[in-house]
């Protein structure tokens, strides 16, 4: 089971938005910042704590990094590869507790190219 924390704390003025999602031995990170020009993107981090021979240890992260003009695209390939999981689970006789075909909502992309601080 997935526990999940939100931090709000911006740690410099590219960060907006920050949420950790902490998932057994791993934890994400996913992380909305802002370019100088106020273009949103996301970056998603996995962390996890790696041991070394001596006992002491440190983090193996990965990151990816999303823009906007690839939301939809990326949105979609997300739900449809996790859509497939369910199928196949399924097919085995597997049930996933709440399911992602019950969780996705219709987003609308249209709003990221409008600049608030324009609008006004």
């Amino acid at each position: 089971m997935m526990e999940e924390h939100e931090n709000f704390d911006n740690r410099d003025n590219n960060d907006i938005f920050s949420k950790a999602v902490r998932a057994g031995k791993r934890t994400y990170f996913f992380d909305v910042r802002a370019t100088r020009n106020n273009d949103y993107y996301l970056t998603i981090t996995e962390s996890k704590r790696v041991y070394n021979e001596d006992g002491s240890y440190g983090y193996k992260k990965h990151k990816i990094f999303v823009y906007k003009e690839d939301f939809e695209k990326f949105s979609e390939g997300l739900k449809e590869s996790f859509l497939k999981i369910i199928e196949l689970n399924k097919e085995k006789g597997e049930e996933l507790e709440n399911t992602v075909e019950n969780q996705f909502t219709d987003i609308s992309f249209d709003d990221l190219d409008s600049n608030p601080k324009n609008d006004e």
